[in-house]
């Protein structure tokens, strides 16, 4: 990242103190541009500004019924341990926009448990944005162990690795998987898998007390085809082996059931299998991805979910 330059920083601190002002002492924008000696526009230009630049984080605090109601009843039909709604924009493309903040609020509360915990962490663009929304705290008594590997099959690493960034956020120990998603040959993926270290961490992650992972879709559009770890003609002959979607690199079907192929026969994640006896959260929304996130539920590969309205409403009228 280039360095800032010194008027730079001065005017992010002046968004800075705008924001709090705005979202942490309740200031009207009038109030704000009087306390700060600026006019109401150039007050209003600061809040903005310290959205835009992430210095503010705003979660919404306050249950909306509707998305409590639509949680109890995926709970009941899905027999989850764990769900969270996540209001709907209509006009927004985004797959992350309301999940990301709810996730992050839920990981949250496990890192500020005194008693230690073991957090499973998957990879991708959700998992990237929940990461994004965690504040700065110290919690040494947690492990952060990554589910999947951090690089391509060329070696060269994924942009959207989140485990060492939830480390640095919040002052915790962590152990990466330091592997390809997908391996080159079964006999390479199973040299790499019996590795000493890569035996401790896959070990470590068979433990964990909780996990976060994105649900993803197998299409052309798709983030593990966008990001190189498979090809479009991969993705087309998956599809054509009956996949839906895939969480941490395994691909399953519309019932949940992980797919014996050559393609999961390379995967070197941790192990994806029903999570009937751990809390597994799956983070995903969107109409690309309800077919997975149907499959993943049907299977119990996820033990619980963070979705939108949107995503909610159609996996209970399916």
């Amino acid at each position: 990242m280039a360095k800032r330059l010194e008027g730079d920083e001065a005017r992010l601190d002046d968004a800075a103190r705008a924001g709090w002002l705005y979202y942490v002492a309740g200031n009207t924008q009038d109030e704000i541009a009087r306390k700060l000696g600026i006019s109401r526009q150039s007050a209003q230009r600061l809040v903005s500004l310290a959205i835009s630049e992430r210095l503010i984080k705003v979660r919404l605090d306050h249950p909306i019924a509707r998305c409590m109601e639509l949680a109890a009843a995926l709970k009941t039909r899905y027999d989850l341990r764990f769900c969270e709604i996540s209001p709907s924009d209509p006009a927004s493309a985004s797959t992350t926009l309301g999940i990301a903040q709810v996730a992050a609020a839920e990981f949250e509360r496990w890192l500020r448990r005194d008693e230690p915990a073991i957090i499973g962490i998957g990879t991708g663009r959700t998992m990237r944005a929940v990461a994004d929304q965690l504040p700065r705290m110290e919690c040494p008594q947690h492990k952060l162990v990554a589910l999947v590997g951090t690089t391509k099959v060329d070696g060269s690493a994924s942009f959207y690795d989140v485990v060492i960034r939830v480390s640095d956020t919040v002052r915790a120990p962590h152990y990466p998987m330091p592997l390809p998603v997908i391996a080159r040959s079964i006999e390479e993926r199973e040299l790499l898998t019996g590795l000493a270290s890569v035996k401790s961490v896959l070990a470590l992650a068979e433990r964990a007390d909780i996990s976060f992972v994105g649900v993803g879709a197998i299409q052309e559009s798709a983030a593990i085809v966008l990001d190189g770890v498979i090809s479009r003609e991969d993705a087309e002959k998956l599809r054509g082996e009956g996949a839906v979607g895939e969480i941490t690199g395994w691909t399953f079907d519309s019932r949940g059931r992980v797919l014996d192929n050559e393609h999961n026969s390379k995967v070197a994640s941790a192990p994806l299998k029903p999570a009937t006896n751990r809390l597994m959260i799956g983070v995903a929304m969107g109409v690309s991805r309800r077919a997975a996130i149907r499959g993943a539920l049907a299977g119990k590969l996820i033990s619980g979910l963070v979705t939108d309205e949107a995503t909610a409403e159609h996996l209970l009228h399916r």
